[in-house]
C-alpha cells in the first residue's frame, strides 16, 4: 500500500483559502484514481503545530545529560512526541502533498516548524565524515501547491526554500502547483483559480 502524506498550512479552509481549493481539488481526483492508497492528512494549524523554543530546546538538552523522558514537563513531552510523530510519519510516507499560501515571500510559520521536525539527524539524514549530508529516508514523491497574490515563476524563496529542504532529504521527484497573480491581475483571478484546479485535478492522476 503507497502512504500519501499531505501538509496543509493553512489557517483557513478551502472556502477563503485559495491554496486549500486548490488541495480540495487534488485530493478528490487523488481518491478517484488511487482508491486503495493510505492518505493522511495533517492540518498544521488545527492542531497547533509546535516551534522550537526554550522549552523544546531546554527538554532535548536534558534528554541528552540522561535526563528521563518521564521527568520533563507535560509541554515538553507533548512537544516532544508531535515532533517524533512528525518524523515518523515522513519516513513511513512514499508521497508527501505540501500546500501554502505564500505570505511576505516566505511560508507560513507552521510550516517552517515542520520542516524543522522531519529534518532530524540520525532519522532523515546522517552526517558524512567528509563534512557532508546523505538522506536516511529518500526516494519520495513530493507535491508542491502554493498560492501568491502576485506572479513569480518559482523565483520566490517559499518555493526555493521547500525544493532545496525536500532535494536535502533526498526527494526523488519534486512537483509544483502555483496558483499564481490573482492581486497582480484582479480581474483575471477566478480564471487563474480555476485553471490551476483543472492542472491538480490532472495531476493527481499521474502523482
Amino acid at each position: 500500500m503507497t502512504n500519501v502524506l499531505v501538509i496543509k498550512a493553512h489557517p483557513l479552509n478551502s472556502n477563503f483559502s485559495r491554496t486549500l481549493k486548490v488541495l480540495d481539488a487534488f485530493l478528490s481526483s487523488y481518491h478517484d484514481t488511487h482508491p486503495t492508497d493510505n492518505v493522511t492528512v495533517k492540518d498544521l494549524y488545527q492542531m497547533n503545530f509546535p516551534e522550537i523554543d526554550a522549552e523544546m530546546m531546554g527538554a532535548w538538552n536534558d534528554l541528552r545529560a540522561g535526563k528521563q523522558f518521564e521527568s520533563l514537563t507535560p509541554s515538553q513531552r507533548e512537544k516532544i512526541n508531535t515532533f517524533n510523530t512528525s518524523v515518523q510519519e515522513f519516513i513511513d510516507a512514499d508521497k508527501v502533498i505540501i500546500a501554502n499560501p505564500l505570505w511576505n515571500m516566505s511560508i507560513p510559520t507552521k510550516l517552517k516548524s515542520w520542516i524543522d521536525s522531519i529534518n532530524a539527524a540520525g532519522k532523515t539524514f546522517k552526517y558524512n565524515p567528509d563534512g557532508t549530508a546523505s538522506p536516511l529516508a529518500p526516494g519520495k514523491h513530493i507535491l508542491h501547491i502554493q498560492a501568491a497574490g502576485g506572479k513569480y515563476d518559482g523565483k520566490d524563496f517559499g518555493t526555493q526554500y521547500i525544493q532545496m529542504m525536500m532535494n536535502y532529504l533526498g526527494a526523488s521527484t519534486t512537483e509544483k502547483i502555483s496558483v499564481e497573480g490573482m492581486d497582480h491581475f484582479p480581474d483575471q483571478a477566478q480564471t487563474i483559480v480555476n485553471e490551476a484546479v483543472e492542472e491538480a485535478k490532472q495531476a493527481a492522476t499521474k502523482f
